[in-house]
């Protein structure tokens, strides 16, 4: 397989782990259990950091050493300005959180599964940021990372977004939409993965000396959607136990990922 296969298949990937998440609604009857969706969203939450260290922090410092830079500049910076972007999509765009009655963002007339729904995406933009600019990395050259690497981090992050596809599409049912419906919505919003897999790609193409900083910005990215919304919704209320599990699992998983493919 040619590097623009390697490529397509890798975005691909994420976005078949959210659509057969999100078909879930078509076998599991009734809401899903609070003790499944804590180890669920822990498990996420445990992928995500895992990811954020191995396959972006370190190649960015890896880079930025063998262009003779400082070697903490781009990690740093990037991770920072990544946050900072999160926060302010946050604060501007209106969302729901699961469990929660009190929207977020900028007031708005949106009905609540569509804030659901924009909140799953939120989740979803660094993911595919994360993808696009490790291929980018991957087409770049070099011993940083490899396409085995960039593989992995596609399948880790797929397999974080079967239960996270799952997660938006059980509770919107709960609020009265049909199953065919609510599937919709959790495929509609894994589209944003592999839209901005594309255009971060394309972006790193044209600015080839930056991709350091925009891999340690997807870790920014990443991190603050772990830190800010899984971690607390699989620690709230009974069964925060499960949560932390779900984490380890999920963090011993996308090292193992990275170790044996990368």
């Amino acid at each position: 397989m040619n590097d623009i296969g390697k490529v397509i298949l890798g975005i691909a990937i994420p976005f078949l782990g959210t659509t057969l998440g999100a078909a879930m609604v078509f076998v599991l009857k009734g809401e899903m259990k609070p003790r499944l969706q804590k180890s669920l969203l822990g498990f996420a939450s445990g992928v995500m950091i895992a990811a954020s260290v191995w396959s972006l922090l370190i190649p960015a410092m890896e880079m930025a050493e063998a262009a003779g830079g400082i070697v903490w500049l781009p990690a740093v910076a990037g991770f920072l300005l990544g946050i900072g972007f999160l926060l302010l999509l946050d604060v501007l765009i209106p969302h729901l959180h699961l469990d929660s009655d009190r929207p977020e963002g900028r007031p708005s007339g949106l009905g609540k599964s569509l804030m659901l729904v924009l909140a799953v995406t939120l989740h979803n933009i660094p993911e595919g940021m994360a993808v696009g600019v490790v291929f980018a990395g991957m087409l770049q050259g070099g011993s940083v990372i490899s396409a085995a690497g960039a593989l992995a981090l596609s399948i880790g992050i797929a397999i974080q977004n079967f239960p996270e596809g799952a997660i938006i599409s059980m509770p919107l049912v709960g609020t009265g939409l049909s199953r065919r419906r609510a599937f919709c919505y959790g495929f509609l919003s894994g589209i944003v993965e592999p839209v901005g897999a594309i255009l971060t790609i394309l972006l790193t193409s044209l600015v080839t000396p930056v991709l350091p900083y925009i891999l340690s910005f997807a870790a920014g990215a990443m991190f603050y959607v772990v830190v800010e919304e899984l971690i607390p919704e699989a620690q709230s209320g009974v069964h925060s136990n499960l949560g932390t599990i779900g984490a380890s699992f999920g963090f011993a998983l996308m090292l193992l990922l990275d170790v044996a493919l990368g």
